[in-house]
């Protein structure tokens, strides 16, 4: 067991980095890595990605926290935004994890590896969203992140990959939208540990040690190491080329989609 523990802090300092360097979720990482550690660990093989996806929303909601403070204390996030949106968030987040509990770990790995398959074209590619509308109402707003957070909930992240797209095309300025994105982040986590705990409280054959989906021993591990990690990471993004850190990133991505793709043939 130690050597899981030592495992799950290694990755949460791993992600913390990553998430601080390149301004991206963690949870890019955390799902793919969890699933490889929870079947070394030999838990429930029915329930692996389920668990994955529930930890890794448990620890965006404790270390998007930091994130969310540092970009408020620089006056980026827009809270008019996150006002309007949280609502669609919350219900999005919700429904995506209880229909996630009913989905089969296979369905749910098919879905994980084509989206990471996508966010890394987007790295790749160097793709943007031009600037073509302005913001919706408070009904639109409230739509799009009722999306966001469901898609987000079936994945594991915080949301940013989507969020910040999002507002770019909608004439938000690129500082508030990272910064709006990190706020945005924490009731997409919030919503989403609550309901992969609540909808995973009726599986059988659980591990001790758990609530629901969310495995409490990898929270512990991956949630310190990566709070911890973060703002060294943001250090690192002064001094390190991140353009290219991000195709390498990139390709770090392409990499687990591929290897948990192989393990559904």
């Amino acid at each position: 067991m130690l050597t899981f523990w030592l495992s799950y802090l290694a990755l949460g300092g791993f992600a913390g980095i990553l998430a601080g360097l390149l301004g991206v979720g963690g949870g890019l990482v955390i799902v793919p890595m969890l699933t490889f550690l929870f079947t070394a660990q030999q838990l429930p093989a029915a329930y692996i990605l389920h668990l994955a996806l529930g930890t890794s929303l448990a620890t965006i909601m404790f270390t998007s926290v930091s994130s969310m403070r540092a970009h408020h204390g620089r006056k980026a996030v827009d809270w008019g935004v996150v006002r309007r949106i949280t609502p669609g968030i919350l219900a999005g987040t919700l429904l995506g994890s209880w229909l996630a509990a009913r989905l089969t770990t296979g369905f749910l790995k098919g879905f994980f590896v084509a989206f990471l398959y996508y966010v890394a074209s987007q790295m790749l590619l160097g793709i943007k969203p031009k600037a073509r509308r302005q913001l919706p109402g408070a009904v639109g707003t409230s739509g799009v992140g009722g999306l966001i957070g469901g898609v987000s909930s079936l994945v594991g992240i915080g949301g940013g990959t989507m969020t910040v797209p999002f507002l770019l095309w909608c004439n938000v300025p690129m500082h508030s939208a990272i910064g709006t994105s990190a706020a945005v982040g924490f009731p997409i986590a919030l919503a989403g540990a609550v309901g992969y705990g609540v909808n995973g409280l009726s599986a059988a054959a659980l591990p001790s040690h758990s609530i629901g989906f969310v495995y409490l021993p990898a929270l512990a591990g991956v949630a310190c190491a990566s709070f911890a990690t973060a703002p060294l990471g943001a250090k690192l993004a002064h001094s390190l080329p991140v353009p290219r850190l991000k195709k390498f990133f990139a390709l770090l991505l392409i990499v687990m989609a591929t290897k948990m793709l192989w393990s559904l043939l």
